[in-house]
C-alpha cells in the first residue's frame, strides 16, 4: 500500500507522538545485530526503526576519515530487505535515510512508507529532488539550516506535492543541553503548516520529553544495543532500557497533557459540592 500523507500513517495532529528509534549505523554492518535491534525497539514501545541506506563510495571520498567506518557499516540491499520484512512482521515500521540516488530508488522499490532526509542533505537539492519524485512522505531534519534553506527544501518537496514534516535538530554529536534551543519548535510551528518534531542528539531523554510538552509530534532518538560498543554513535544513543523509559514517559506525558478545552475535569466532579458560590 502506498502512503501519500503523514496522516495516512497516523502521524500528526490528533495522533500520539510518533517515536522513531534511529538505528543509523549502530548495527556495525551486522544484519544479525540489526534484527536484534528490531526486537528491542519493538519491546520498548517505539513506533518505528530507522536505518541509513547508502553506497559508501557515493557518500564520502576514499580519503575521508569516516570512509572506513561507513564501509564497515554498509548494509547490503538484501540485508535491508530482510530487516524491513522482519520489522513489518513485528508490527514495527521500517524506513531509512538515503544518501544517493541509487539508495532512494532502492527504498522506493521495497515500499518504505517514509523517507528521512538528514540535516546534512537539506541543502542537497539534487537528492531532495530525487526523494520528491518518489511521492513518499518525507521527514527532514533542520540541523544547521536557517529559514531560507528550509524554505528552499520545502519548495522542492511541494513542487511534487510531497507531504513532509520538519524536525528541529542540533547537528552536534552529542548536543550539549545549552545548544538545544527547544523554543525553535514553537517558531517552526508558527512558520510552517506541517507536522513538527524533534531529533534529539543529547545524552539523556529529558530534551525529548520537553519537546513533546512543547508540541513536537515526532521524536527521533539514536538507539544502540549497548552504548559501550565500538562505533561513533553508540555513546550518544539510548540503550534498550533507556528507550523503553523514554517511550513510557512520553505516553505518560501525553496522558497528562490531556485536552485543551477549558472545562471541569471529570476528576473534579465529586468535589463540586464543596464550592462556595455567592452573589455580589
Amino acid at each position: 500500500m502506498g502512503y501519500k500523507t503523514l496522516r495516512d500513517l497516523n502521524i500528526g495532529t490528533g495522533s500520539k507522538t510518533f517515536i522513531i528509534a534511529e538505528a543509523g549505523i549502530n548495527h556495525n554492518g551486522s544484519k544479525d545485530l540489526a534484527l536484534k535491534m528490531v526486537d528491542e525497539v519493538k519491546a520498548a514501545g517505539a513506533d518505528a526503526i530507522k536505518f541509513q541506506t547508502y553506497v559508501t563510495e557515493k557518500r564520502a571520498p576514499a580519503d575521508s576519515p569516516v570512509f572506513k567506518i561507513l564501509k564497515k557499516c554498509e548494509l547490503s540491499t538484501d540485508d535491508q530487505r530482510e530487516i524491513k520484512e522482519y520489522a513489518n512482521k513485528q508490527g514495527l515500521m521500517f524506513f531509512s535515510t538515503p544518501f544517493d540516488e541509487e539508495s532512494v530508488n532502492f527504498l522506493k522499490s521495497i515500499g518504505v512508507p517514509l523517507i528521512k532526509v538528514a540535516s546534512f542533505d537539506i541543502v542537497n537539492k539534487k537528492l531532495l529532488a530525487e526523494v520528491a519524485k518518489t511521492g513518499i512522505p518525507v521527514i527532514f531534519s533542520r540541523g544547521m539550516a536557517n529559514k531560507n534553506e528550509i524554505d528552499e527544501a520545502i519548495k522542492i518537496l511541494s513542487a511534487n506535492n510531497v507531504d513532509f514534516a520538519i524536525l528541529h535538530c542540533v547537528s552536534a554529536y552529542p548536543a550539549p543541553i545549552e545548544s538545544v534551543n527547544l523554543r525553535i519548535i514553537n517558531s517552526l510551528k508558527k512558520a510552517y503548516d506541517c507536522v513538527i518534531g524533534y531529533s534529539d542528539h543529547t545524552l539523556d531523554i529529558d530534551a525529548s520529553l520537553y519537546a513533546v510538552a512543547m508540541g513536537a509530534k515526532i521524536i527521533e532518538k539514536h538507539f544502540t544495543l549497548d552504548r559501550k560498543m565500538e562505533g561513533p554513535d553508540h555513546v550518544m544513543s539510548v540503550d534498550p532500557e533507556s528507550l523503553k523509559k523514554m517511550c513510557e514517559k512520553i505516553r505518560q506525558l501525553e496522558t497528562m497533557l490531556g485536552e485543551s478545552e477549558i472545562v471541569m475535569s471529570p476528576a473534579e466532579k465529586d468535589i463540586i459540592i464543596y464550592r462556595r458560590p455567592t452573589e455580589l
